[in-house]
């Protein structure tokens, strides 16, 4: 089945803008400057641009028309063992090592264990857990999401049975399990990629079905894991440094 009209001219603005021909900031020409050089009516370039505004592609501003959305600079977000062990928020150390003030906002509520969830915590299907919601920011603009989940079998009646609240809030899964006595001796991540579904692209502000990484995260004691989360990172903001220990003993 032959593609809308639309799509075929999103197309070939989308490689416009991929190879330069129009640069970042440029504005687009006009809807009906775009009619005109397609063969089309000027609601079929308009549902053109308004593709790739919802691709995140270009911005539209009222009264001055549309322009190509400049890209943010990439940052590094470094996943180590060691740094994550030294206390406080892994994040906010990032932020803070690239200038950048880095925060977040976060809901938690005590749910069932959804499937997937409750083979990675190794706990009974329907056994509750504390799902906690972030959303983090640099310089107040949302960069990361996270959706994380602990044990209530282990953290309930406990100073950090809410991760962010309480004497402990904010210090880091490490430090806070350390206070209840589960020692956490290692963390694995798998890294995957898909695209962005509605609500992610919604409070990322990106283009629906921009592709994102995923980590996979899961924290371990000796006996048994203590906290699993799912990161969603935009790869046009980011960059995974993984920082690898060799014991030569």
């Amino acid at each position: 089945m032959a593609r809308p009209t639309y799509q075929r001219i999103a197309d070939t603005l989308r490689q416009r803008i991929i190879t330069g021909d129009y640069g970042p900031g440029e504005r687009l020409p006009s809807r009906q400057a775009l009619a005109d050089e397609f063969g089309v009516g000027p609601r079929v370039a308009a549902d053109a641009v308004q593709q790739l505004v919802a691709e995140g592609y270009v911005l539209a501003r009222t009264g001055s028309g549309t322009y190509v959305r400049a890209k943010p600079p990439v940052r590094r977000l470094t996943r180590s063992w060691y740094r994550e062990s030294r206390g406080g928020s892994p994040f906010r150390a990032d932020m803070a090592a690239q200038a950048v003030r880095g925060g977040w906002e976060s809901t938690s509520e005590s749910v069932p264990a959804p499937e997937a969830i409750t083979d990675r915590l190794a706990v009974e299907v329907g056994a509750e857990v504390m799902r906690t919601r972030y959303t983090f920011t640099g310089d107040d603009e949302p960069v990361m999401l996270s959706t994380s989940y602990e044990p209530l079998e282990i953290t309930r009646g406990t100073t950090i049975v809410l991760p962010e609240d309480g004497p402990h809030a904010g210090r880091g899964v490490v430090e806070r399990m350390r206070q209840i006595g589960q020692r956490i001796v290692h963390a694995g991540e798998i890294v995957t990629a898909r695209p962005a579904d509605n609500e992610e692209a919604d409070r990322l502000r990106l283009g629906r079905g921009t592709v994102v990484m995923v980590i996979q995260r899961t924290y371990y004691t000796e006996d048994r894991p203590v906290e699993t989360a799912d990161i969603v990172v935009p790869p046009d903001r980011y960059e995974l440094a993984y920082m690898i220990p060799v014991n030569q003993d």
